[in-house]
């Protein structure tokens, strides 16, 4: 690929579809708060209302007057900028034609995608109900899962919501030594965590939900509104390095994500053992 024949609007949406397809944490956001990001510390607002009161009707009987519902807003502040910039060898392009840079290109979604889920992952809220298991097996880890569903629907999580589990490799691990999940053999949805159904939730697997230093792994049970997540990929640019012969890219990926509905999230804190048949 010659600096001459870059696309950057063919790249940025090449590159976007790209991040899409490698997200688990940021997939399971709502994204409807999108908005026009133009850089880092925009704000996008997130509205909301109140609950609707229910009343028994009579007939040939005047209905109350109309409930003024109260209304909230909150502020997802677009915090994270993350950037990359690589350069390929023109002797190295020249012998590769197109594949090298397409799959540096790759390597790029690839990297703003883990980096962004982290981010999903790392994110807290006091409000947010945890659930501590320190000796999770095979059997208990289904204890666990249980109270997860009945917290969400003490919560008022409607059961027609769609609810997600999010674990770590160890924890699947469990999960799969209980043979309990109703797996897929669907190749594409295997290739974006989802590894099957359990009690309601669908279950994905993300090697970025990591243990703490105490070996614990930070699982989390959630409706599809619980964290909003809003981004914007800037502008990828070719460019010709000054002391380099060769190609260069770069590009900016701003993002910013919230807890907007603590009560529809659970954390699970989960310590798995070596149980005796595992391999």
């Amino acid at each position: 690929m010659a600096i001459s024949n870059f696309i950057p609007t063919l790249w940025s949406e090449t590159l976007y579809e790209e991040l899409k397809k490698n997200y688990v944490g940021v997939k399971l956001c709502n994204r409807e708060f999108e908005g026009e990001i133009r850089g880092e510390g925009d704000r996008v607002k997130i509205a909301g209302v109140g609950p609707v009161t229910v009343f028994n009707y009579q007939k040939n009987t005047d209905m109350p007057a109309p409930e003024v519902l109260s209304d909230t807003e909150r502020t997802l502040v677009i915090d994270q900028a993350k950037g990359f910039n690589f350069c390929i060898d023109s002797i190295d392009l020249a012998q590769s034609k197109k594949t090298l840079m397409q799959a540096a290109m790759k390597e790029a979604s690839d990297a703003l995608a883990d980096v962004a889920d982290q981010y999903v992952y790392s994110l807290t809220d006091n409000a947010v109900e945890v659930l501590e298991n320190n000796a999770v097996t095979a059997e208990s880890i289904l204890g666990t899962i249980s109270d997860a569903r009945r917290k969400l629907m003490e919560a008022n999580v409607p059961n027609s919501a769609k609810i997600s589990l999010e674990v770590s490799p160890a924890i699947e691990q469990k999960l799969v030594l209980a043979k309990v999940l109703r797996s897929t053999d669907n190749a594409a949805d295997l290739s974006r965590g989802y590894i099957g159904s359990l009690m309601g939730f669908d279950i994905y697997v993300t090697n970025n939900i990591r243990a703490n230093e105490s070996g614990v792994y930070r699982c989390i049970a959630r409706t599809g509104r619980a964290i909003a997540f809003a981004e914007q990929l800037g502008r990828v640019k070719a460019y010709e390095p000054e002391l380099r012969h060769g190609d260069a890219v770069k590009g900016l990926h701003l993002y910013g994500a919230k807890i907007v509905y603590p009560k529809e999230m659970v954390f699970l804190d989960l310590k798995p053992v070596v149980e005796q048949d595992q391999p």
